[in-house]
């Protein structure tokens, strides 16, 4: 199964709206809790507020686009689970599926294989509050493709001394398909040092092994 979410702005726009529309008013029969589907719709109205801010401020788009990338990161973080309780539910049609934007599973597409290389990392140090986060495959450093099976990279933080030894015990940032990801930070998280690790995800959720963790002070 492929990644859901689009590369575009408005791609995602549209699967987000008609994906969590169709859940809140459909949420038993999909398999999910009333809860979820309120925290998904509260997760869409932050998105939209997020979207339609970055449409119609052009003057001040760098920053809108900053508060649209954090809203998204936020409302893919519920969708994720959301759609994997759903195609993982066999009282779920194809029909309904086709109705929520999903693709339909292929039963005789071969498993994806657990990913087992990691990802190299660098991090680039933009400007106030950001980081640019670049990966590549540890197997081909010179090209931007991600292994077979890979659906996208991982990104977990750590800010603040002593981070711990196992990057698991680090905050789950997002999941991203292609390099590079923009990082927005607190305000309170200024002057502080930010610790990076990153793994790779198949398109089953299956993990691979962790990156070299890497460092670097976030930009006042």
């Amino acid at each position: 199964m492929g990644d859901v979410f689009s590369q575009t702005d408005d791609g995602f726009n549209s699967f987000a709206n008609q994906f969590v529309l169709y859940v809140a008013a459909h949420a038993a029969q999909v398999g999910l809790l009333p809860a979820t589907a309120t925290a998904l719709t509260g997760g869409l109205q932050l998105w939209n507020d997020g979207y339609a801010d970055d449409q119609t401020k052009a003057a001040a788009a760098k920053a809108a686009t900053a508060v649209k990338q954090q809203v998204k990161t936020g409302l893919i973080t519920l969708l994720r689970p959301a759609i994997q309780t759903i195609q993982s539910n066999p009282a779920v049609t194809n029909e309904v599926r086709q109705l929520l934007g999903l693709p339909i599973p292929d039963p005789t597409r071969t498993r994806a294989p657990v990913p087992t290389t990691r990802p190299v990392v660098s991090v680039e140090v933009l400007e106030h509050l950001q980081h640019v986060i670049h990966w590549r495959d540890e197997a081909t450093p010179k090209s931007k493709a991600k292994p077979a099976g890979v659906r996208g990279a991982e990104i977990w933080a750590w800010i603040g001394p002593n981070p711990p030894a196992d990057p698991a015990g680090f905050k789950w940032v997002a999941l991203d398909s292609a390099t590079p990801y923009l990082l927005v930070y607190e305000a309170a998280d200024a002057g502080k040092t930010a610790y990076l690790a990153l793994r790779w995800e198949n398109t089953r959720g299956e993990t691979g092994p962790w990156s070299d963790v890497v460092s670097a002070t976030i930009p006042v």
